[in-house]
């Protein structure tokens, strides 16, 4: 399989628009958001659009889009408004996903405000047994978090927790944040085997179905989730050219939500583009 790599891009202008954008960037890939970051009402679709853009990719040898759900989409909130807005987004995101079918959802768990990650995985469950649906072609992805607060998916045994509670499993499955997972405490830098060993252990990685690859501002295990340009962080080039060419990873769609405007990206998709082996 060719190299799926692609960086994170403004929706404002359409569908098509953000694939034609990921091409100039040399990208065949792409994440966005399916709303304004902070929640809300989404934007009509437009069919003829997600069409095209549809065309486009399929002419063009993409791989997978990586949608983003938005960072206000706390499942597992302490408060039942803000849980109830959260299921609403999520189900409705899931219908709107199928105007672009086939693709990646991904999403973080949430925070669970002091109730305990138990009963936060419990929650997390409910409400995606809830929006899921046997007709749908999108595979919803729980994000690998740094842990910072009261964040639920630090740890491979958390997210475990919760596929194991989601009926429609095959609609489930994980997007690995080199960041995060590092902040988490797991030291891809010193023992990447080591790491995806322990992830297809617990999870397994026939669940394993793209990646966030984002240098670290922050020593190992610091909880903090502070993304950095490639090489210029805590992971370091090398821990990237291992990264995208391990046999575990190097056929997933890589995506970049590194600190950059587009020309930024460029010149990462192009730097990540010769570590290739």
């Amino acid at each position: 399989m060719s190299f799926v790599i692609g960086c994170h891009l403004s929706a404002a202008n359409g569908f098509l628009a953000m694939g034609k954008t990921a091409q100039k960037l040399g990208a065949n890939t792409f994440a966005f958001f399916t709303r304004n970051p902070q929640g809300g009402k989404a934007k009509d679709i437009d069919e003829a659009d997600a069409k095209e853009l549809c065309t486009f990719m399929a002419e063009n040898n993409f791989g997978k889009l990586v949608a983003h759900a938005p960072y206000t989409m706390n499942l597992c909130s302490d408060k039942e408004n803000v849980r109830d807005f959260a299921r609403e987004m999520l189900a409705d995101d899931l219908k709107r996903m199928e105007y672009v079918p086939n693709q990646y959802y991904n999403f973080h768990p949430g925070s669970h405000m002091k109730q305990g990650a138990e009963i936060a995985i419990d929650i997390i469950a409910s409400a995606l047994n809830s929006a899921l649906f046997a007709e749908q072609t999108t595979i919803v992805l729980l994000e690998t978090m740094a842990g910072k607060g009261s964040e639920v998916g630090r740890t491979f045994e958390e997210l475990k927790a919760i596929i194991d509670k989601v009926n429609l499993k095959e609609k489930i499955g994980v997007c690995l944040d080199t960041c995060h997972i590092f902040d988490a405490g797991y030291d891809i830098v010193g023992d990447l085997d080591g790491v995806l060993n322990e992830f297809d252990r617990v999870i397994g990685l026939k669940y394993l179905k793209a990646v966030h690859t984002n240098d670290s501002k922050n020593p190992i295990a610091s909880r903090k989730d502070r993304h950095e340009k490639i090489g210029f962080g805590s992971l370091g080039r090398d821990t990237f050219k291992r990264i995208i060419n391990h046999s575990a990873l190097k056929d997933l769609p890589f995506i970049l939500e590194t600190p950059n405007e587009l020309s930024g990206y460029a010149e990462e998709i192009s730097l990540l583009k010769s570590l290739r082996e």
